[in-house]
C-alpha cells in the first residue's frame, strides 16, 4: 500500500498516512483541511533493465557505430572484427586515442 503525504491548512503541518487511494479520497472528501501534497515515489532496489527489446539494441548498435569510441560502443559492439577491437583497447589503454575518436599522436615517440 502506498503512502501519501498530507497537510493541514491550518496548523500547517505535515503527515503521512498509509492507506489505499480510494481511502485517501474519502478522508480529503470528510476533512476540507486536509490537502495531499505531491511527493516523490519511493523507488527501492536496483531497477537497472537487463533485457531490452530488439528496436533499443538496434538503436544503441547504431549509435555505437557513429561513435565508437563511446562506452556504449564498449557494452553494444560494433561490425569491428576481434582483431580491430583488441587493437582500440590497446590505443585506448596507452592514451592513443582521443574521445573524439582521432589518434593522439603526441604520445607516440618516434
Amino acid at each position: 500500500m502506498p503512502t501519501y503525504t498530507i497537510r493541514n491548512k491550518e496548523t500547517e503541518e505535515l503527515f503521512d498516512i498509509f492507506c489505499t487511494y480510494p481511502e485517501l479520497q474519502e478522508i480529503l472528501e470528510n476533512d476540507n483541511n486536509l490537502i495531499h501534497m505531491l511527493s516523490a515515489p519511493a523507488i527501492v532496489g536496483d531497477h537497472v533493465v537487463n533485457r531490452m527489446d530488439g528496436g533499443m539494441k538496434e538503436t544503441f548498435s547504431r549509435i555505437a557505430e557513429a561513435h565508437p569510441n563511446s562506452p556504449l560502443a564498449d557494452r553494444f559492439g560494433s561490425s569491428q572484427n576481434n582483431k580491430q577491437k583488441k587493437v582500440q583497447e590497446i590505443g585506448k589503454k596507452h592514451g592513443l586515442v582521443r574521445k573524439d575518436g582521432g589518434q593522439n599522436m603526441s604520445k607516440v615517440k618516434l
